[in-house]
């Protein structure tokens, strides 16, 4: 399969190059500094832009298989304030002129219907005053793929850990008394590639936790 990672420098994104690679795929990692990926090999191809150039995605975005969205900030105030929405309208018009049909995107614990399932310091303090604007941006971000006509999966992490893969997790779309707990990087990587294999959360939004 031909992958392009969007946010591939670190977190989520660093993970699934590395393990996308050991599963044989060839990678596009998009990332705005990509001389931060450490990974060498030639089925790995290394592309620097910003999400937010429309033009640098769909050129990056040609002959793909599948794109994966793995939008980070490194803190909740880094500018701008749409950047998910905005970037995430980007690679859906780049998909939709050059045909790329399979869209997984990475939000996070209190987007979309799995806001309040993340405990009550998280819900009401994190979530509620100190993530508010960028988990606004997350809500538009998920509306716009839920809109579009393309075979999209939404995963939503629990709280990111470094821990090692385990390959065992919960994948869960029924949240009703569910509270997240935490889950690796390495793992969240692991479901999306089982995810692009299997389809078995084809438009669907996904909580990962252990």
């Amino acid at each position: 399969m031909n992958l392009l990672i969007i946010g591939a420098s670190r977190g989520i994104g660093h993970q699934l190059v590395i393990q996308s690679l050991g599963a044989g795929h060839h990678v596009t990692a998009y990332a705005r500094h990509p001389e931060r990926i450490v990974a060498r090999h030639d089925r790995l191809r290394k592309v620097a832009g910003n999400v937010l150039d429309a033009v640098a995605v769909a050129d990056a975005m040609r002959a793909q298989d599948a794109v994966v969205c793995t939008l980070g900030k490194k803190t909740p105030w880094e500018a701008p304030a749409d950047l998910f929405s905005r970037g995430t309208q980007n690679v859906l018009d780049a998909m939709h002129s050059c045909g790329v049909r399979r869209l997984v995107c990475v939000t996070g614990i209190g987007a979309g219907e799995s806001r309040g399932h993340g405990g009550f310091v998280y819900d009401r303090l994190l979530r509620g005053l100190v993530l508010r604007q960028l988990y606004d941006d997350k809500d538009r971000q998920e509306a716009l793929v839920r809109e579009c006509d393309a075979d999209w999966t939404i995963v939503r992490p629990g709280f990111l850990t470094n821990g090692a893969m385990t390959g065992e997790y919960r994948a869960l779309t029924d949240l009703d008394g569910v509270t997240a707990g935490q889950i690796s990087r390495a793992d969240v990587a692991h479901f999306i590639l089982q995810e692009l294999a299997t389809g078995r959360f084809l438009r669907r939004a996904p909580l990962l936790t252990y």
